[in-house]
C-alpha cells in the first residue's frame, strides 16, 4: 500500500471514529435518561450506543495502525501509550494519545462490567465525558483536514450533538432512567 493511501485511510478512519464516538456519547446520555427516541425503544437506543462505541473503537485502532505503518506520520509504539512525546505536533498528537489511553480504560471496564460492578463501571465510564473533548481537540489540532470547510462542518455537527446532549443531561429536570420508570409519590 502506498504512503498516500495509508495517510488517506488513516485520516479517514480517525474522522469516522470521531463521528461514531460522538454518536456513542450522545446516545449514552439518551440511554442514561431511560427515555426512548421517537423511532426507537430504549433497548434499541442502548444497542445503537454500544454499536457506535464499538465501531468508534475499532476505527481508532484502524487509525492508529494505518498511521503507524505510514512513514510520513513517524509514529512509534511509545506514542500510543505516553502522551506528548511525538515528533509531529507533540501537543496535539499527545492529546490523541491521551484520548486513546482513556478509551482503553473505558473499553476494559466495559468488558469487565459484570466483574467490576455497576458502581465502578459507572464511575470509570464518566471518563467518556473527558475522552470526547480531548479527541476532538486532537482532531482539530493535529488533523490535516481542519482547513477544509467540510471538516469544520462535520466537527461542528459532532460538537453540537454532544453539547446538546450534555446540556440536556445537566438540566435540573433530567431524570435518570430509574426515576423515569418509577412515579414520584406526591
Amino acid at each position: 500500500m502506498t504512503s498516500e493511501a495509508l495517510w488517506a485511510l488513516g485520516r479517514g478512519s480517525g474522522i469516522t471514529a470521531l463521528g461514531f464516538l460522538s454518536l456513542s456519547l450522545t446516545l449514552g446520555v439518551v440511554t442514561r435518561s431511560g427515555r426512548p427516541l421517537p423511532a426507537l425503544p430504549r433497548s434499541a437506543v442502548a444497542e445503537v450506543h454500544r454499536f457506535a462505541a464499538l465501531a468508534g473503537t475499532l476505527l481508532v485502532a484502524m487509525h492508529l495502525g494505518l498511521l503507524f505503518a505510514d512513514p510520513y506520520a513517524q509514529l512509534r509504539i511509545i506514542d500510543f501509550v505516553l502522551p506528548f512525546l511525538g515528533a509531529y505536533r507533540p501537543l496535539w498528537q499527545g492529546l490523541g494519545t491521551l484520548a486513546f489511553d482513556l478509551l482503553i480504560v473505558v473499553v476494559v471496564t466495559s468488558v469487565l462490567r459484570q466483574r467490576l460492578g455497576l458502581r465502578v463501571f459507572r464511575a470509570v465510564h464518566w471518563t467518556s465525558y473527558a475522552l470526547w473533548p480531548v479527541a476532538l481537540a486532537h482532531a482539530l489540532g493535529n488533523g490535516t483536514d481542519t482547513g477544509h470547510l467540510w471538516f469544520r462542518i462535520f466537527a461542528g455537527c459532532c460538537g453540537v450533538a454532544v453539547a446538546g446532549a450534555l446540556a440536556w443531561r445537566l438540566r435540573a429536570e433530567f431524570a435518570e432512567y430509574a426515576r423515569a420508570r418509577t412515579p414520584v409519590d406526591a
